[in-house]
Parts: structure tokens; C-alpha cells; sequence
């Protein structure tokens, strides 16, 4: 059983088509200052129903098929706004190029974009939450660490989850006899209905036996780990909470699937290389016009199983950072004035299809690192090295949701973050989940999203 509910996915995307829906009808009202027959409204529908279909693309492009964190609900009516109207300009393209349809729906094409965002705004916001009025699941947390009080606050402060935490017990600052006297007083309460737990604390051990013989007289009752909860509510591993045997185990993989995503690799560097060729004249002139430096560099990177890799990127900065930053921590390099616009539109980045192309790289894996930070990073934090099994990539888990990745700079506590999303990763990875990371970060280059 999940927690998390998926169905919000389905009614999402149904709600989404039934406004698009209306709100074509509204805009044909709104054109003719008349209500629509069924013959007009029937000659429009047709060929939007090919529209709409891109149209949820774009949506999920955009993210808002996504999680709602509190954040991305904040920025709602603007993600709504920037893709209503690239919906509207697809649509345009899509009736001057096809004009079998006979329309050139200029005036209710723009009506359509002022109905609908706030339409969508209202349906996502207003209704929907309201359609979500079930009954919440009431549970017990029963762990301790950093991680564990991060869950706990998720669940408290964001009222999205199907779930709540009726009782936390802290296994850190309670005794084990406690711990077990606790959990088989709440597992009796009839309200209970799932444990969230630690299975590696040892005081979890001592109380399982009778939480078991409680729990499971009941009709309904989930017994889940942490880790497992953790990660679908925040997209990432909880560092805190690991254990060796888990990351070891996320270490295989199918061999089909290395086959496919290498296939995937080079079928993409190959076109992605070839399309590129053709800005590298003109970054090469504007690098050279900048500050007359050179075009290329090259630089020493940790690749998979550790074994060091070279990889060519365009310069974007005043020299070539090695990682070494001595006590201050921070390059005294700086980003250039156009290696500014390369870095925001990944532009510095297109040279390494070649290390793609050679098998360095992969499309999609964690990013490689510096081999003075790695070994900094190595000795200070937990588990980092495994994120050396697999093939490191051009773009990957981390990269589109950790945007305060250190650049040109040793930073302990960021790096963590990033390696709980880069095990995330580890574990879950599978052709749907790159196919949604190299969307996701198309979106992010589109949007100029850079760092």
C-alpha cells in the first residue's frame, strides 16, 4: 500500500482537459457574443483535441504534474501563465501549418488565454483541494535523526498528504523500554492505522514482535519503512537513516537496461552533437571577442568506478578550476561575461557529447566531480562514493531539483543534499525516470533556469 496518493495524478490531468474544454467554449461566446451551436463548437473541438493532447505535455514539461510542495503552489498563477502561453503559440503554429482545418483562430485563440489560466488557477487551487476532503490516515513515526524530525515537520505543515502523524516517539531521547511501551499503546488505538519505523534501530527490534500481534487484528494497517516514506514524500534518500545494505543492493542493475541507455546515448549525442556543431562558430567568436582566452578546456573529473575521466567543455570562466581552493574554500576564478549566458543556457556544456558519444559520460547520472573535491567529499560524508557505480551524466536527478549545488567552491552540508538525491537516483533508475529527467531538463533550459 502508498500513503502518498496517486489518483490526484488522474483527476489532475481529467479536471485539466474538461477546463480546456470549456474554457474553447467560452471563447467561442466570447467571440460571437452569442452561445455556440453544436456545429461551430463541433468544427473547433476537433482539431483542438490534437492541441489538447500537446498541451498536456507542456503541463507536464512545466512541472505541474509534480508534487505540490508549498513553494510550487506559490508560484502557480505564473507556471500557469508561462504555460498557457506556449500552449496558445503551439496552437497557432498548429493552424498555419495545417490549414486543412480551415481556421485561423488569431481573436479566440487570445480569448482562449485570458479564460483559461484563470480558470485552470481556480480549478487547481479551489476545487480540487476540495475534492481531496477525505478522511485523513492517522500514523506513528517511530525513528529519530534529522531526517526523521524533517518527515515529521513535512507532514505537520503541508496539508496535501492523504497522512498524519498522530504520534512521533523519538527513539534518541526515549529509553527502549519506553519506546516499546509507547508503540504498543498507540498500535492498540483503533485510529491507527500504519507505523512509519526505523528497522535498523535497534529499540524498533525489541518493540516489532508486539506492535505486530497489536497491528494486525486491525482491518486496516500499513507497516512502512522510513526510508521508503521519506523518499516518496521528498524525492530523495534520507542520508540519516541509511544503512550499507540498502545502498549496496541499489549497486545492480538489468542488463538490458545498461544496453538500452547506452543505445540511448549515443543515438543521443550523436544528433544532439550534430545540431551543436552549428552554434560552435559563433560561441567561439563571442569567447574570443570576450577576452581573447582560449575556446576549449579540459578538466580532470572521478567517472565511474572512480577511474579518472577527462572531460571538454566550453570556458566560461578566466581559467580552469582544478577543484584546489585552499583554505578560503572558494575559486578566485570568476564566470566571464559570456560564459555567464553559456552557463544559463548549458551551452558550456555541448563539447561533452563527445565524452558521451566515447562512453565518459552517460545522458542522464550523477554529475561528475572534481577529483580534489571528491576526496574531500569522500572522507567527510557518508555513502558518497556510491554515487561513483554508475556512469555519471550531462544532466541527472540532482541537477533539476538541487539548486544550490556548490559551484567553483567546497561545500559539506549542499554536497550532502546532493548525494541524497543522487542515491535517490541510484536506487529508482529506469528508462521512464531519464526520459522524465532529460524532459524536466529541457523545460529548465527553455525557461533559462541556469546557475
Amino acid at each position: 500500500m502508498t500513503l502518498v496518493p496517486k489518483r490526484e495524478y488522474v483527476v489532475l490531468l481529467a479536471g485539466d482537459v474538461l477546463v480546456f474544454v470549456i474554457s474553447l467554449w467560452l471563447a467561442l461566446a466570447l467571440r460571437y457574443l452569442e452561445v455556440p451551436n453544436t456545429a461551430l463548437f463541433e468544427r473547433h473541438l476537433t482539431p483542438f483535441i490534437i492541441l489538447f493532447i500537446a498541451w498536456v505535455a507542456v503541463f507536464f514539461l512545466a512541472g505541474l504534474y509534480g508534487k505540490h510542495t508549498r513553494l510550487f503552489r506559490n508560484r502557480l498563477p505564473s507556471v500557469i501563465l508561462y504555460a498557457q502561453a506556449i500552449n496558445v503559440s503551439i496552437a497557432a503554429l498548429f493552424f498555419f501549418l495545417i490549414p486543412a482545418f480551415g481556421l485561423a483562430p488569431k481573436t479566440i485563440l487570445l480569448l482562449y488565454l485570458t479564460v483559461s489560466c484563470p480558470l485552470i488557477f481556480y480549478w487547481r487551487v479551489k476545487v480540487f483541494s476540495r475534492l481531496r476532503s477525505y478522511r485523513k490516515l492517522k500514523g506513528v513515526l517511530i525513528a529519530s535523526g534529522s531526517d526523521a524530525r524533517e518527515l515529521a515537520q513535512e507532514l505537520t505543515t503541508d496539508s496535501r498528504y492523504q497522512f498524519e502523524f498522530k504520534s512521533v516517539i523519538d527513539t534518541e531521547k526515549t529509553k527502549s523500554h519506553d519506546v516499546v511501551e509507547q508503540a504498543c499503546r498507540v498500535a492498540a488505538e483503533k485510529s491507527i492505522n500504519f507505523f512509519v519505523v526505523d528497522f535498523a534501530d535497534k529499540a524498533i527490534s525489541t518493540a516489532l514482535p508486539i506492535v505486530y500481534n497489536a497491528a494486525f487484528q486491525k482491518r486496516q494497517f500499513v507497516l512502512v519503512d522510513v526510508v521508503d516514506l521519506y523518499q516518496e514524500v521528498f524525492d530523495r534518500m534520507p542520508l540519516s537513516l541509511l544503512q550499507y545494505e540498502r545502498v549496496l543492493a541499489s549497486a545492480s542493475s538489468s542488463r538490458f537496461y545498461d544496453v538500452i541507455k547506452r543505445v540511448v546515448d549515443i543515438l543521443g549525442a550523436v544528433v544532439a552533437g550534430v545540431l551543436a556543431l552549428l552554434a560552435y562558430p559563433f560561441v567561439a567568436i563571442a569567447i574570443k571577442l570576450d577576452d581573447g582566452g582560449p575556446v576549449f578546456i579540459t578538466q580532470a573529473r572521478v567517472g565511474r568506478y572512480q577511474k579518472p575521466i577527462r572531460i571538454i567543455k566550453f570556458r566560461s570562466m578566466s581559467g580552469n578550476d582544478e577543484g584546489v581552493y585552499g583554505k578560503s574554500g572558494k575559486t578566485e576564478l570568476h564566470v566571464t561575461r559570456i560564459g555567464k549566458w553559456l552557463r544559463l543556457l548549458r551551452v558550456d556544456e555541448l563539447p561533452q557529447l563527445w565524452n558521451v558519444l566515447m562512453g565518459d559520460l552517460s545522458l542522464v547520472g550523477p554529475r561528475p566531480e572534481l577529483p580534489a573535491l571528491s576526496s574531500r567529499y569522500s572522507a567527510r560524508i557518508p555513502y558518497y562514493d556510491a554515487r561513483h557505480i554508475i556512469t555519471p551524466g550531462l544532466t541527472g536527478w540532482a541537477q533539476i531539483f538541487h539548486d544550490r549545488d556548490p559551484h567553483h567552491g567546497a561545500d559539506i552540508a549542499e554536497t550532502k543534499t546532493k548525494l541524497s538525491y543522487d542515491l535517490y537516483y541510484l536506487e529508482q533508475r529506469s528508462l521512464l525516470l531519464d526520459i522524465y529527467i532529460i524532459l524536466q531538463t529541457i523545460r529548465i533550459i527553455i525557461s533559462a533556469k541556469g546557475s
